[in-house]
């Protein structure tokens, strides 16, 4: 995509800073995360400075605190991730690479949101009301949709959770959030439901959410997707977005979620 160093830094700064929960220390100059919740970005391992220990040394000390949480150990490993080499120092001792994602970018947001199929409205939903509904509908277990709401609550960055529902009685067939910072907005947790797929919901819905931010002041837009989310890519791809950089996790388990 060719975007500047230094915009691609402060995406991946803002996506820190979005998914910041309070079960986090530094430690040595790793940011250790440790939620009990869904999202793989609040429960790792964030890599983003150099530190002073031996490696091996800060590794078994984050170890320790996954143990004491009762989490497996997730290390996030990105362009930006420090020391050099951290990926390849993993590999050695014998981490497997899990969760291939992709952080997509638009610089150029919609003046105006898609029109909605009839007897749909967007509602904005509290932090509570959008943890317990997105938690609903990817059938997650109650501990993640406490953590999703705890996290979204005590956020350094402001977040907005919406839903596409039904005007008749009331029934969610989509949701999606932003979280906005300066002059760049995330796009997180966009969801639809099973059933009423294939009808574009979650194209209208960002595109409601798109513009909104625009219309805030927004300028840029970045999202983060599985590589292998085909449907999800096109549709991000159809908003104008492109892959920026790519991400994943390393883990001592190759089953661990």
């Amino acid at each position: 995509m060719g975007l500047p160093a230094t915009l691609l830094s402060r995406i991946e700064d803002a996506g820190i800073n979005a998914s910041a929960p309070p079960q986090q220390r530094w430690l040595d100059g790793w940011l250790v995360r440790f939620s009990p919740g869904k999202a793989k970005r609040a429960r790792c391992i964030q890599a983003v400075a150099d530190g002073r220990l031996p490696i091996d040394v800060r590794f078994e000390a984050c170890e320790a605190i996954y143990r004491e949480a009762g989490l497996p150990v997730f290390v996030r490993v990105t362009p930006f991730s420090l020391p050099q080499g951290l990926d390849d120092w993993l590999a050695r001792r014998g981490h497997h690479a899990v969760d291939d994602t992709r952080v997509m970018v638009a610089t150029r947001l919609p003046e105006r949101a898609e029109a909605l199929p009839d007897g749909l409205e967007l509602r904005r939903l509290d932090h509570a009301a959008f943890a317990e509904q997105v938690g609903a509908l990817r059938d997650s277990p109650m501990i993640q949709r406490r953590a999703h709401a705890e996290r979204l609550q005590g956020s350094p960055v402001p977040y907005q959770g919406w839903v596409l529902q039904r005007r008749d009685d009331g029934a969610v067939a989509a949701c999606g959030q932003m979280a906005t910072e300066g002059d760049l907005v995330g796009i997180y947790d966009v969801f639809t439901r099973p059933d009423q797929r294939g009808q574009g919901l979650a194209r209208r819905l960002c595109s409601a959410l798109l513009a909104q931010a625009a219309a805030a002041g927004a300028r840029v837009s970045y999202l983060q997707v599985d590589a292998v989310n085909a449907p999800a890519r096109a549709i991000y791809w159809g908003l104008g977005f492109d892959d920026a950089y790519a991400y994943h996790y390393r883990s001592p388990q190759a089953d661990a979620h």
